[in-house]
């Protein structure tokens, strides 16, 4: 049942195969039989497609129901006292996962030795059921309503520029300036306009801008400004240092733009196993302790 939950799921057998780290002979053998026992066929297959029978639909409903039922017997049985064990599969943001998330991930696992987690960086977007992800960490991006999301925390960005670059310009005064200097968009967030609002009055200004670089990567992004690229809008964590040092300087403090919010997102199930629950509780523990983040 969990092979062919993940053949519906995944789309096709060899995709199971290598979420299930099997052969496609070995799961196709597993769906032959599971249909041996039940006494109908759950799937039709074609070169280019596969469709559940009417069988199938509610052979995956009941599955779902039984392999959640089981896991949390398991659970229940295995750890009397709540122990994650297992392998916990997390997406987080390639910088932010990297800088700001490993210290309480690490004490996280030392916590729970019994518990492995599998931390994959990147910005991309989150298919969990492809992809064999159990929870994922989002930072700025539009949250997908069929899962579950908890707001976490907001990150401030700051608008910086080498001194360099900036002595080759006329001083910046005002948000309608911006539009006529050099850029490195975070692409990720913005790319040929970016918004910025008065924190006094509120007034918002929309600004064009044409950058030199597009990158997605907040290292990069941080890098070239320092190097005398552009202008960056960069979460505030990442150049904190870079300001005390006179690396950068920020333009028009007055004028910020939107904060970044940080979700925690994951899909929704019947149950969700302890090492997923204990993960959830850490988030929301620690998020609003981590450095460069504000509390909601």
């Amino acid at each position: 049942m969990q092979t062919f939950i993940r053949i519906v799921e995944t789309g096709s057998l060899s995709a199971a195969a290598r979420q299930l780290s099997t052969t496609q002979a070995t799961v196709s053998r597993r769906l032959q039989s599971l249909e041996s026992l039940l006494g109908c066929k759950l799937l039709l297959r074609t070169t280019h497609a596969m469709k559940l029978t009417d069988d199938g639909e509610r052979c995956y409903q009941h599955a779902k129901q039984l392999v959640d039922g089981w896991a949390a017997l398991e659970d229940e049985l295995r750890q009397a006292e709540d122990e994650p064990v297992g392998m916990l599969r997390v997406r987080a943001p390639h910088a932010f996962g990297q800088e700001q998330l490993l210290t309480p991930l690490t004490q996280f696992l030392e916590r729970y030795p019994q518990l492995s987690v599998e931390w994959m960086l990147n910005d991309k977007s989150v298919d969990f059921l492809s992809d064999n992800i159990d929870c994922a960490i989002r930072v700025g991006a539009e949250v997908d309503p069929a899962t579950v999301s908890m707001l976490l925390a907001e990150v401030p960005r700051s608008m910086v520029a080498s001194p360099e670059l900036l002595a080759r310009f006329a001083p910046v005064e005002n948000p309608q300036q911006l539009a006529s200097m050099p850029w490195v968009a975070l692409s990720t967030f913005y790319q040929h306009e970016i918004t910025l609002t008065h924190q006094a009055s509120g007034e918002t200004a929309q600004v064009a801008i044409a950058p030199r670089l597009f990158t997605d990567s907040l290292f990069a992004a941080r890098n070239s400004a320092i190097a005398g690229l552009g202008i960056a809008i960069i979460s505030s964590w990442s150049v904190e240092e870079d300001i005390r040092a006179g690396r950068l300087i920020v333009l028009l403090p007055d004028w910020q733009a939107a904060r970044l919010p940080v979700h925690l997102v994951y899909p929704w199930s019947r149950y969700y196993p302890a090492r997923l629950r204990k993960f959830l509780q850490l988030m929301r523990e620690v998020m609003p302790q981590i450095g460069g983040v504000q509390k909601i």
